[in-house]
């Protein structure tokens, strides 16, 4: 069996959870199957089983589009780019909109089974106007198309699963969820502390921490409000990078200045960091903390916990499917608005309940660390990439085995 993934990331362009899932997932399923990635950029690697194929852009092309269409226009000439390499495989398996348009060509043209999976969805991502403008009109136009006509859908949650459900005209027997999953050999706690020291973190004090895109869905900025409320002696450590907008980029800034002056201890790295920092911070912190807003799955959650952190997180998608509350962490009540935006109804309350619950634990030691001895358990139970791979491979194998799958 041959399986084709096209991704926008792979690494060494990385940015969000979509592309850590396609990396450890294609390198597991290459132990079992032959992949070859198209992504976005300029990889080539041969490995084995598994070929990765990096596709550019021509920026002479784009030089006079508007830039909110730019990045949704660039991503369908990357598309027609992979469907004009031969698609020499039984499969092919997209991953996030970026990609549904080879998706969908792919099945018209050359008549292969497609499968997708669902990282998020644009109904659920109203805030991506500020960030794409009409093409926030593409991208969900592309994705609704791709969904409504592939072989099967893979929902990283359950809660995800439900949403494909409502939002498409998909029949359910073709959804599956197969959730995301973790290295737990390489995401593990260690002892070594030389990455905090570069970005000034004292250890020794306990702090809370943050890791993510400065992006409306991951609610970073609810949790700059909810600092106002923690512990005075509290410290809180701000991973985050990559806004998706110059405006939210200035907002975030903003309230960071504000937070600064009022209290010491906010420690704010403007910079998507590599993993290995990633890990060191992840196992000196006292709390890790996913605001997140929408949330399909939450793989930073289970990153934390297999690094032995608890974790307080907002409940909503598919963290509930991940944190277990009061086992492995906290989860806060999140209800939204019913406008589409996905914001807190009561953004003030959102943020003091955030507080509460950081605080409780940042007060109690001993439930921190039964908290994260409970969530190291439950990534290595529940969560490693073989068993991920596994059950995918047999999704696969289910849908070649059904008459007549391809075309339309």
């Amino acid at each position: 069996m041959k399986a084709i993934l096209l991704t926008n990331e792979y690494p060494p362009n990385v940015y969000g959870g979509a592309g850590v899932h396609v990396d450890y997932l294609s390198r597991e399923l290459a132990k079992r199957i032959d992949v070859e990635v198209r992504c976005f950029g300029e990889q080539d690697l041969h490995q084995g089983r598994l070929t990765v194929r990096g596709q550019g852009v021509d920026e002479s092309l784009f030089a006079a589009t508007d830039p909110k269409l730019k990045s949704p226009l660039q991503a369908l000439y990357r598309c027609i780019a992979f469907d004009a390499r031969p698609m020499d495989a039984d499969l092919v398996h997209c991953h996030t909109w970026y990609t549904h348009f080879a998706g969908i060509v792919a099945k018209i043209s050359y008549g292969l089974p497609l499968v997708l999976t669902t990282h998020s969805l644009e109904p659920s991502r109203a805030w991506k106007r500020e960030q794409l403008g009409r093409g926030y009109d593409l991208s969900s136009w592309v994705e609704k198309t791709a969904l409504e006509m592939a072989d099967v859908v893979v929902a990283v949650s359950s809660s995800m699963k439900e949403d494909v459900e409502r939002m498409f005209a998909v029949d359910p027997s073709r959804v599956v969820v197969v959730h995301n999953g973790i290295d737990v050999d390489e995401y593990r706690r260690v002892e070594t502390r030389a990455r905090l020291a570069r970005h000034g973190i004292d250890p020794e004090r306990p702090y809370v921490l943050f890791v993510g895109r400065i992006t409306r869905q991951k609610g970073i900025l609810h949790l700059v409000r909810a600092i106002e409320h923690l512990d005075p002696e509290a410290r809180v450590v701000l991973c985050a990078g990559a806004p998706d907008t110059p405006e939210i980029g200035a907002e975030m800034a903003a309230a960071v200045e504000r937070i600064q002056r009022r209290r010491p201890g906010v420690v704010w790295i403007r910079e998507m960091v590599d993993k290995a920092t990633a890990i060191e911070l992840y196992s000196h912190a006292a709390v890790f903390c996913c605001p997140s807003i929408y949330e399909p799955f939450g793989i930073i959650n289970l990153e934390a916990m297999a690094c032995r952190t608890a974790v307080v997180a907002s409940a909503v998608g598919g963290i509930r499917e991940v944190v277990v509350p009061e086992e492995t962490g906290l989860l806060v009540p999140f209800e939204a608005v019913a406008d589409g935006t996905a914001e807190p109804r009561d953004p003030g309350a959102f943020a003091r309940d955030l507080a509460a619950a950081l605080n409780r634990l940042l007060a109690d030691e001993a439930l921190r660390r039964r908290m994260g001895e409970a969530g190291r358990r439950r990534a290595e139970r529940e969560f490693a990439w073989g068993a991920i791979a596994r059950k995918l491979v047999a999704v696969y194998e289910t849908v070649l085995a059904r008459p007549g799958q391809g075309g339309l």
